[in-house]
């Protein structure tokens, strides 16, 4: 596959940045052809405890993805294990019909046995069936970015791929993603499907996925980090990460998320939360502009 690199600064005016924060923290091409604000939304905590179930509020699960929308937030995370199912219905009933610059990205290949209990399927005829469920509960012809949630070791890896190009090829993906994969595992998919997304742990406490990122950078593949507000035990008082969030007039949190988005122009973080409060807070990270002294300090805390 070529190298590909689709990062660009956004164009907006002040009076649109400042109505929709998420812009400012620039546009990245999800294989080549789909710009997305870098800072977006992951939906799975809008679902009930364990990820399993109904929300706890459901109006404020609904409030929370229009007011994503409405600070700018063009790419929404989710996947049909969340819930399972819950997250998708939400999202559709929420913001169907989509804004024209929205993209909803979902998974499969996890099934689900109850909270917190997640188990891969990799088999072609149970992803072309997921793929067939997310079209229908998002109320979309098209899908715009799926993702593997995981590779499932029990099925070839040719054989799950295969059935993700097979639906691409008849339109009903468009752009086909990985999760929690190594390089090795990146460069052998790549072979057999083209890879627009990688999706892998990864924040300020936990850099196991370095390598993965490093890989993606060169290649100008997006990096989706989840978890990616974890601060840990480097948030205590007087530590550099709290020193540098009170320079910046910042939680910790924010210092998180700005700091993902100045590592790497292809990192599109997808903080979630279940709360307006806290989305607000997530998406004012946008703002933050941090010298590359600041980004190697907070670089070198883990």
């Amino acid at each position: 596959m070529s190298t590909r690199r689709h990062f660009t600064e956004g164009t907006l005016s002040m009076t649109e940045l400042n109505a929709r924060p998420a812009a400012e923290s620039g546009v990245f091409s999800i294989g080549g052809d789909l710009p997305v604000n870098r800072l977006g939304f992951g939906a799975m905590r809008i679902t009930g405890p364990g990820v399993w179930g109904e929300p706890t509020d459901r109006d404020e699960a609904i409030r929370v993805l229009r007011r994503a929308a409405e600070l700018g937030v063009t790419l929404i995370d989710t996947a049909d294990s969340y819930g399972p199912h819950v997250s998708e219905e939400l999202i559709a009933e929420a913001l169907h019909p989509y804004p024209e610059d929205l993209v909803i990205a979902t998974k499969g290949g996890l099934t689900r046995q109850g909270p917190d209990l997640w188990a891969p399927v990799g088999r072609p005829e149970y992803l072309h069936q997921q793929v067939e469920m997310s079209l229908r509960r998002l109320r979309v012809e098209r899908i715009d970015l799926y993702q593997l949630h995981r590779i499932d070791a029990k099925v070839p890896l040719e054989d799950q791929l295969g059935k993700l190009e097979e639906l691409r090829a008849a339109g009903k993906i468009r752009h086909i993603g990985l999760s929690e994969v190594s390089v090795a595992e990146v460069e052998q998919a790549r072979r057999l499907a083209e890879v627009a997304s990688v999706q892998n742990l990864y924040n300020l406490t936990n850099r196991q996925s370095q390598d993965v990122l490093d890989y993606c950078t060169a290649e100008g593949i997006a990096f989706i980090p989840w978890f990616p507000l974890a601060t840990g035990e480097l948030a205590r008082p007087g530590s550099v990460l709290d020193a540098a969030a009170k320079d910046h007039d910042a939680t910790p949190a924010q210092l998180a998320l700005a700091w993902l988005l100045h590592l790497s122009p292809v990192v599109l973080p997808i903080p979630g939360t279940s709360k307006v409060t806290h989305l607000e807070d997530n998406v004012a990270a946008a703002r933050i502009k941090l010298s590359p002294q600041e980004t190697t300090a907070l670089t070198a805390l883990a």
